[in-house]
């Protein structure tokens, strides 16, 4: 089996910066200004350790340098490079590099990135051959990702074992990160592209917040705020279903940033995960308020990188709050899931968790 690699070596830096995305060379100059730390290439290793250690490396083509030879390097896995790459690389040598492996009739394409790194890979691709996204950006609505880099090792070990995996046409999805900045969300179908697909191992495409309807919305967070406890500091995560919160407490929020909360007062606005960080400090005992992404099932991980491992090790499990419509939990297809870049504090969160979906009422729901 012959593969293709491709690492968007900036995604997801602009997550736990709060900055929507990370598109863009001044995005990802103040992701950095802020503190914010490229992972892409560390979730990238994770599937090539996994695959390593299974002795089920395959033939690999590779873009050079910190677009994927480098990370081979340093485990001491043979690949060829091909494509050149400026010093700062973008979006373009992406999709030309992801040309230059299709001349070189590999299998499948690996890349690690976000919405904007499939968008890219799309550009040269379309549907000529199938590709796995491993989950390294910001935004993540497309369904051509794995659910996390363990998975996408798990696929590519599973097709290097000769095992019959279906492809099947699957969504790539953006957003305007600029509108998504000012609080609009417009996301936009760009193609397909084929995914080799077995149901636990790739996640699904993400589904409107709306499911649940306004008035089961408005149910979960006015019970949310009633319990709220005195002197304790609330972060209220990113979404719609969230959103009420804000309303009913009387404060202007961020639809798609993280607020904090004390007192029922606003106290930080779509706040970084440095800022969280320090709000922890200063104030002590947090709880951290979310909500499931609908279709997906995903809780931490996806568009809300500012609860970072740190974070929520500070706030720890008993001290989050899930939140979701009846209607949005059976829009999920198995757990509820996990996939924030620190295995620890994923092994810490899996189990059963308690998700309020309606005036206290609660489900209980297995989170992988």
């Amino acid at each position: 089996m012959k593969i293709g690699l491709i690492v968007n070596p900036m995604a997801g830096i602009g997550g736990s910066a709060a900055l929507k995305g990370s598109d863009g060379k001044e995005i990802q100059k103040l992701a950095i200004e802020r503190g914010a730390k490229p992972k892409a290439n560390e979730r990238a290793k994770e599937v090539f350790e996994i695959l390593k250690s299974e002795n089920s490396i395959p033939e690999i083509v590779a873009a050079p340098g910190v677009m994927g030879s480098a990370m081979l390097n340093s485990l001491g896995i043979k690949h060829k490079v091909v494509g050149n790459i400026k010093d700062e690389t973008s979006g373009e040598d992406t999709t030309d590099i992801a040309r230059e492996i299709l001349k070189e009739n590999v299998d499948l394409i690996v890349f690690a990135g976000g919405d904007g790194t499939a968008r890219n890979i799309y550009d040269a691709v379309k549907d000529s051959l199938p590709v796995v996204g491993i989950p390294a950006g910001t935004k993540m609505h497309s369904a051509v990702f794995a659910n996390t880099p363990k998975s996408a090792a798990f696929l590519i070990n599973r097709m290097m074992n000769g095992e019959k995996v279906d492809k099947i046409l699957e969504e790539v999805m953006d957003i305007d990160e600029e509108a998504f900045r000012n609080e609009i969300l417009n996301v936009k179908l760009y193609g397909y592209m084929y995914v080799p697909f077995v149901a636990k191992l790739m996640q699904a495409l993400k589904s409107p917040s709306t499911a649940g309807g306004q008035a089961d919305i408005d149910t979960i967070c006015h019970c949310t705020v009633d319990n709220m406890e005195e002197n304790v500091l609330y972060f209220i995560g990113t979404g719609s279903t969230l959103k009420p919160i804000a309303n009913i407490c009387g404060y202007e929020g961020s639809l798609l940033g993280v607020d904090a909360v004390l007192n029922k007062k606003l106290v930080g606005k779509d706040l970084s995960e440095k800022e969280i960080l320090g709000l922890i400090d200063k104030y002590g005992k947090s709880k951290i308020i979310v909500t499931v992404i609908g279709g997906q099932g995903y809780i931490f991980g996806r568009g809300n990188q500012q609860f970072s491992p740190e974070v929520i090790k500070k706030v720890r499990k008993e001290n989050i709050i899930v939140l979701a419509t009846r209607k949005k939990l059976n829009s999920i297809q198995g757990p509820l899931r996990v996939d924030t870049g620190d295995e620890d504090v994923n092994n810490m969160l899996r189990g059963y968790v308690k998700v309020l979906v309606d005036y206290d009422f609660y489900s209980m729901k297995k989170v992988e």
